[in-house]
């Protein structure tokens, strides 16, 4: 079954803890050197692969002289010294691979404030189309303790969900979720698939991964972001890292436990986008611009008749022709008064309008859907 949603899977997104970066404060290059063969072996196969690593803190913490970094502050400045260092060991491992790499440091605001959003995406987005591999992790350096997600478990959700990921993987020191934690309870019996995540199997996680002593997330944390992942129509596996080749190794059958969704990241966007969005403004257009979004193209300025209301850009709006009639809703890329300015011109006159070299579609077709 594993084999199977790897070959579904367009998407990819692979998080892996501290625990399999950084051993003794110094990268495990090895095993990087194995993971980055498993991502080189995926894009052969045409997958876009992200990947989300944890480990700067651990990295950095041997320069500050302390084995701990209990206080924020200490925290943050051995992210400050770590992610260098990370990114130059991973970018040795993907080298010989010919693989570039690109850094992206998100803090929990990138992915709850839709016009930050929309900036990581398209970021994100034109990184894969450019044939690197975005490697990502939280912007520890600058968070608060309020405003950070606190593990890359579900930082990685968070990212699957944004880019519309088919699949997340969270390589963890645990082979997957137990019935009790198998560390403790000689009788605890491996979950391999889950359609659903229940408070029964929140209880089930409880104390399992807590030898980690790195990292700081554990099976709880891993249930969370599956959670969030399964609700965007993404599936997730949960498995050991710690293995050669951990990404061929579940292909291969590796114990594991997949939590399957539902539905594809498609449609959970366009439920999402059906229901949670309350408009903040309408955007007019003209019949052949409604005929476009129904036949599922982006809403391009040429069909723009006229804007009401007054909103920014990461906007929820409604599209509507000019007899009230409702033709689709979404998240616009620019804010009413540069709507008003473009509409009715093609796009390749948009950036002599804007000044700037600006997005080619008012609405993308991934961020609306009609009704």
């Amino acid at each position: 079954m594993t084999d199977d949603i790897f070959d579904k899977a367009n998407r990819i997104v692979v998080k892996t803890g501290s625990t399999l970066i950084a051993e003794d404060g110094m990268p495990r290059t090895d095993w990087l050197a194995r993971l980055a063969t498993d991502f080189a072996d995926l894009r052969a196969r045409g997958k876009q692969v992200i990947l989300v690593s944890s480990g700067a803190v651990a990295l950095g913490r041997a320069a500050l002289g302390t084995h701990t970094t209990s206080r924020l502050d200490q925290k943050q400045a051995a992210a400050s010294i770590g992610q260098p260092r990370l990114m130059t060991a991973l970018a040795d491992a993907f080298a010989p691979h010919g693989i570039a790499l690109g850094q992206a440091l998100l803090t929990l605001s990138d992915t709850e404030i839709r016009q930050r959003w929309l900036n990581a995406r398209a970021t994100l987005d034109t990184l894969l189309d450019a044939g690197i591999v975005p490697v990502i992790n939280e912007n520890d350096t600058v968070a608060t303790d309020e405003i950070r997600y606190g593990d890359n478990d579900r930082l990685a959700a968070r990212v699957a969900q944004m880019m519309g990921a088919d699949l997340l993987v969270l390589l963890s020191d645990i082979d997957g979720l137990y019935t009790a934690d198998p560390n403790t309870d000689p009788a605890a019996t491996h979950i391999p698939v889950l359609q659903q995540i229940s408070s029964e199997h929140d209880a089930m996680a409880t104390g399992a991964n807590a030898a980690a002593g790195v990292g700081s997330g554990g099976m709880v944390t891993k249930l969370a972001a599956a959670r969030i992942a399964h609700a965007a129509g993404c599936s997730t596996i949960i498995t050991k890292g710690n293995r050669d080749r951990p990404l061929a190794a579940i292909a291969e059958g590796a114990r594991s436990t997949l939590i399957a969704a539902a539905i594809t990241p498609a449609r959970a966007r366009e439920a999402w986008l059906m229901g949670h969005l309350k408009p903040e403004g309408t955007v007019l257009v003209d019949a052949g611009a409604a005929r476009a979004l129904r036949g599922g193209a982006s809403l391009l300025a040429v069909g723009v008749t006229g804007v009401l209301g007054v909103f920014e850009r990461g906007a929820a709006v409604a599209i509507k022709r000019e007899n009230g009639e409702v033709v689709a809703k979404g998240v616009t890329s620019y804010g009413s008064a540069e709507i008003l300015h473009i509409s009715g011109h093609q796009s390749e006159e948009l950036e002599t309008l804007l000044g700037y070299r600006g997005r080619p579609a008012i609405i993308h077709r991934d961020d609306l859907v009609c009704v």
